[in-house]
């Protein structure tokens, strides 16, 4: 009983892990408000913008590099 909880717990956890590693986001201007912000999946060009072209691990990259962006720094 014990063994078969443990194997389940860990195949449990094998399972979700590429989920939880799968985290990106991406940098992107909304079209509509022309808002910078930072998204979870990739934007799809029409009703928000992919600013930066590239994925960021964490969103604390995302935040710096839209910081550095032009087309996001504060007026």
């Amino acid at each position: 009983m014990v063994r078969a909880i443990a194997i389940a717990i860990l195949a449990t956890g094998i399972v979700g892990l590429p989920a939880m590693a799968a985290e990106e986001y991406w940098v992107a201007r909304d079209a509509v408000s022309k808002q910078c912000e930072i998204v979870p999946k990739k934007p799809d060009g029409t009703l928000v913008i992919d600013l930066g072209k590239k994925k960021y691990a964490s969103e604390g990259e995302a935040r710096k590099a839209m910081e550095a962006l032009p087309d996001c720094k504060k007026k």
